[in-house]
């Protein structure tokens, strides 16, 4: 593992995107941007690893204040240098030394892991003439590098590489295993909803770790961090990458650039996970904004999750509005349920009332949790593990004809113009998300509404409980050509108008007109004057005639 280290504003996340070779972390002139690990999986000639992007480091020892997260920043660093084995300190060569430099050098002395310095912003031959300020730092390697015009950034990292331990073999028994591994990657499941919400309270409580910094503040969080995460059920192990993500707030509400490119990084999260745990606010309950950000899933076409976040708050409330009803209930002699039964009725109502008012998503299983005292978090990995699963299934491709001919005999399509919708063979043709694919007489009339009409009866059937199923409709060709044919069939254009139809008529006629024309002055010449004939018609000399 290698990890990027040094003070604000000196380039370590643009030298992370150099190396990872893609655009991960946030890139910005303003100091601070990055605030929590980011981590990805690199290869350098053949060779694996992981590398660590950190936060600048902002406070000199012991010092207290800089800005809300400082503390964080420095607790998520020394974090990090406790797991890697080399380390990059990264320095700028524009601001030379300054005593930050010197503190963070301090503290990577004590660290006792391989140091590389890298002088970043060196982008001309000019800047080559700090560098041998630096050595004042004390360490032995330094590379001058252009991260943002990878100006000599791969001698380091090849060093780098070479500074890291051996992979330790791995046993052949575990070969299985690892194919197995291998082939089926990671879940990717993102935790997706509005600012605020506790989103990465639910990564912290889920990893049993202070892996990603939480506040109060609105907006903590910035980039899409990726957590490898391993759950152990019945001797079995499975394997996820929860992805904790920036608050999505509406389009007009967003203030500055920063900002913009977290919503812009959740959005992409969205895109890329198999599975998304929306979180909402119990306090709150289901706002405009969550809605859009559900539309959002629906369009990705991945699983879904709701989780109702902070229900500590909303208990007390919930408890009184309980007791109040049972009081009543039992005014009125109703039967009388216990204390267990009635949070389950509980639950639930609510449950209901939140696929109520998104409808859209009535498919997806909805969970009740705090993270702040971990209540009902293994409800929510069991209903991501049952999701997950749902999610890998295959039909049968005899039963999936079956269900769907009988539910189009129960509930025929609409008909349009003399047609009616006829199925001729449907196959699942890919997984996450289930997609169907479907052999119809005629697309038009695989109508939305009937398509919503079929994905609740594959329900209803199949299960796929917070799944978003596909059905593509495929209509069959109109004509086939045989394959003995000898000559080959005109191509026929498209249907012409009336205007274009009575223009052809015109010129055909015309064509007729010249070609009668021609005949008659052929068979005029042919006609020449023999001994004693008479050409037919006036002479073109009488006399007192017009010509």
């Amino acid at each position: 593992m290698v990890a990027i280290v040094g003070r604000p504003n000196v380039g370590k996340s643009a030298l992370f995107n150099r190396i990872a070779r893609r655009r991960i972390a946030i890139v910005h002139d303003r100091p601070g941007v990055t605030r929590d690990r980011l981590s990805a999986e690199v290869e350098w000639q053949g060779r694996p690893f992981m590398l660590v992007d950190t936060g600048g480091i902002g406070l000199l020892k012991g010092e207290q204040g800089g800005d809300d997260f400082a503390q964080e920043i420095v607790t998520q660093v020394q974090v990090a240098l406790d797991d890697v084995d080399v380390i990059l300190f990264v320095v700028s060569v524009h601001e030379g030394i300054v005593p930050m430099d010197l503190e963070v050098a301090g503290m990577l002395r004590e660290a006792g892991k391989p140091v590389l310095l890298i002088i970043n912003k060196v982008d001309t031959v000019g800047h080559d003439k700090g560098v041998d300020e630096f050595s004042e730092l004390g360490f032995e390697h330094m590379f001058p590098v252009s991260a943002l015009h990878d100006r000599g950034v791969d001698t380091p990292l090849g060093q780098a590489v070479g500074l890291l331990p051996e992979p330790l073999a791995k046993p052949v028994e575990s070969a299985d295993e690892e194919d197995q591994a291998e082939a089926e990657p990671p879940m990717n499941i993102a935790i997706v909803g509005r600012p605020n919400v506790g989103k990465s309270s639910i990564i912290n409580a889920l990893t049993e770790s202070q892996r990603v910094i939480v506040s109060e503040i609105s907006g903590t969080t910035r980039d899409a961090i990726d957590v490898p995460f391993e759950v152990e059920t019945d001797g079995v192990r499975q394997q996820y990458n929860l992805i904790d993500t920036a608050g999505i707030r509406k389009r007009r509400r967003i203030k500055d650039s920063v900002e913009f490119f977290s919503v812009n990084r959740s959005d992409k999260a969205i895109e890329r996970c198999d599975l998304a745990v929306m979180v909402l606010d119990a306090a709150e309950g289901v706002t405009e904004q969550d809605k859009k950000i559900c539309d959002k899933i629906t369009d990705a076409g991945c699983a879904c999750v709701v989780v109702v976040n902070k229900w500590d708050i909303y208990q007390f409330a919930a408890e009184k509005a309980r007791k109040d009803a049972a009081k009543k209930a039992r005014e009125q002699g109703a039967r009388k349920f216990s204390r267990k039964k009635q949070e389950e009725m509980m639950f639930e109502e609510f449950g209901q009332w939140v696929q109520s008012n998104m409808f859209f998503l009535d498919y997806a299983p909805v969970i009740f949790t705090s993270a702040l005292d971990g209540f009902q978090l293994d409800r929510l990995l069991e209903a991501i593990r049952y999701v997950s699963g749902q999610l890998n299934q295959t039909l049968p491709t005899s039963l999936l004809n079956r269900a769907l001919q009988e539910a189009i005999e129960r509930n025929p399509a609409p008909s349009s113009k003399g047609h009616r919708f006829k199925l001729y063979y449907a196959t699942q043709v890919g997984t996450r998300p289930p997609t169907f694919l479907l052999f119809v007489n005629r697309k038009e009339l695989f109508s939305d509404n009937y398509s919503r009409y079929l994905t609740g009866v594959l329900r209803k059937a199949f299960g796929f409980e917070g799944c978003n199923i596909r059905l593509v409709a495929k209509p069959r060709p109109k004509s086939i050509d045989p394959i003995r044919r000898t000559s080959v069939k005109k191509k026929t254009g498209k249907k012409a108008s009336l205007r274009e139809q009575s223009r052809l008529k015109g010129i055909k006629a015309k064509k007729k007109a010249a070609k009668r024309d021609d005949a008659r002055q052929a068979k005029r010449k042919t006609q020449r004057k023999k001994p004693g004939t008479k050409a037919k018609g006036r002479s073109r000399s009488t006399p007192g005639k017009p010509r």
